[in-house]
C-alpha cells in the first residue's frame, strides 16, 4: 500500500450505523435517542409519545421544518449524529385543531 491509499483510508472514516436523534418539544426539553440509521422514524414516534403520554395522532415531529413520516429513516432524511427533531403537539378546542 503507498502512502496516498493509506491517508485516504484515514479521512473516510466508516459510518456508524447508529445514530443519537435529539427530540425537543416546545418547552425546549430534549430526550435523546439513539437507533440505527435504517430504522422506520414509527418507533422513535411511538416511543416518545408513550413517554409523554400523548396520543400518537396528536403529536407533529419535523425535521429541518419538514414533517416527518412514520417510514422515513434517519439515512433516508440524510440525518447526522445529534441531529435534532421538533415536536409540535395539537391543541383541541372549539374552531378545530391548532398545532402550538
Amino acid at each position: 500500500m503507498n502512502p496516498s491509499e493509506s491517508s485516504q483510508q484515514e479521512d473516510e472514516k466508516p459510518v456508524s450505523q447508529e445514530i443519537n436523534i435529539k427530540v425537543k418539544d416546545q418547552r425546549g426539553t430534549a430526550i435523546c435517542f439513539k437507533m440505527k440509521r435504517s430504522i422506520k422514524l414509527k418507533k422513535l414516534m411511538q416511543t416518545y409519545c408513550a413517554r409523554n403520554g400523548f396520543p400518537q395522532n396528536s403529536v407533529r415531529f419535523l425535521y429541518e421544518g419538514e414533517e416527518i413520516r412514520e417510514t422515513d429513516t434517519p439515512e433516508g432524511l440524510k440525518m447526522e449524529d445529534g441531529d435534532m427533531i421538533e415536536t409540535m403537539v395539537a391543541q383541541r378546542g372549539g374552531a378545530g385543531t391548532v398545532f402550538l
